[in-house]
């Protein structure tokens, strides 16, 4: 009798998983390749060019403030995980600032192109970037990275110093070289697989976990919805085959080693609490133990760039921005000012 009670409650409980299941992957937006369906916070335009021989496009937010202008440019470079869109609040404060805001997707993101090949490097993101602006008849401009944005901000003030105001990092990756320290490599092809598995559940437990400190919010919600229904569209798999090869970039890329050479006045904005790092889920527990401790890494950083300024957020995570849009917004125009 008890063996046959144990049975049927197990047997329900593996019924509802398999219902609450099929209900997520039901309640899953289905985007298109170029985020087709998705609301963006400002008007969403596009850039086209050419480059590595394919025709492509550049989705962008171009936003000037309403009333008075302060005459300056501040253009906003996302994260892996993360599109133009997610610094809404951020670019709400900018304006009310005088600010002039460019917030684009970079090439095989969001809302932009993703090609069937091609040769990913921070160095063609940043001159894809640096075409966008100078279409834009912009000279000059303060640069902010968030994230992976933060590698590209970093490789973009290399690269155009001189059309570099200020360069703001917030919790960018790449300040500590992973592989070095013993992340292991994934190929392209065990990227690709990993990408195929992506739901809305995984991206919400990772970011959970590794993002936001174990504290989540509803408004995260949506870049969840984001996320998941990019890789829930029609055109998923050419998704997840360019999401392999950016996170080959990333982790076979390093700028860390370049941060001295930096000659733009720098700001360093960190979430103390944040744990991002590449091939640390399949890392050794020695190795992984070594990896992502941004409480460390951001006063690191800081000493490596000539004459940076540090801004910590204690207790906060990945996307500060997000998290305490007001308190990050507040310093981030005081940086500016």
């Amino acid at each position: 009798m008890l063996f046959s009670m144990k049975k049927r409650f197990s047997a329900s409980l593996l019924a509802l998983a398999l219902t609450s299941g099929v209900a997520m992957a039901a309640d899953t937006p289905s985007y298109g390749p170029q985020l087709q369906g998705f609301d963006y916070p400002y008007p969403l335009q596009h850039f086209s060019f050419n480059s590595q021989g394919v025709p492509l496009q550049m989705g962008y937010m171009d936003v000037k403030p309403v009333g008075r202008q302060n005459g300056q440019t501040v253009v906003l470079m996302h994260g892996k995980n993360f599109c133009g869109a997610t610094w809404g609040d951020t670019i709400k404060a900018l304006l009310g600032q005088g600010y002039r805001v460019v917030a684009p997707d970079q090439i095989g993101f969001c809302s932009s192109t993703k090609p069937e090949h091609y040769q990913y490097t921070f160095q063609q993101l940043a001159a894809n970037t640096h075409e966008l602006l100078k279409n834009l008849k912009i000279n000059k401009a303060v640069i902010v990275g968030h994230s992976t944005g933060g590698m590209l901000a970093t490789r973009y003030a290399l690269m155009y110093p001189q059309q570099v105001s200020k360069l703001v990092l917030v919790n960018p990756i790449g300040l500590e070289d992973w592989k070095a320290k013993g992340a292991p490599y994934r190929t392209v092809d065990q990227w690709y697989d990993r990408e195929l598995k992506l739901s809305a559940k995984s991206i919400h437990d990772y970011e959970l976990k590794t993002y936001y400190v174990g504290k989540w919010k509803p408004e995260y919600d949506r870049w969840v919805d984001m996320l998941a229904g990019l890789n829930n569209g029609p055109g998923h798999k050419l998704v997840a085959w360019n999401s392999a090869l950016i996170y080959d970039m990333i982790f076979t890329q390093p700028v860390f080693y370049e941060f001295k050479n930096l000659r733009v006045p720098t700001t360093l904005m960190i979430g103390t609490s944040d744990t991002t790092a590449i091939g640390s889920d399949i890392a050794p527990p020695a190795v992984k133990a070594r990896l992502g401790h941004y409480n460390v890494l951001g006063k690191q950083a800081a000493k490596l760039i000539p004459h940076a300024k540090l801004i910590e957020f204690k207790g906060l995570g990945h996307a500060p921005q997000m998290e305490e849009p007001e308190k990050f917004n507040q310093s981030l125009i005081n940086v500016l000012r």
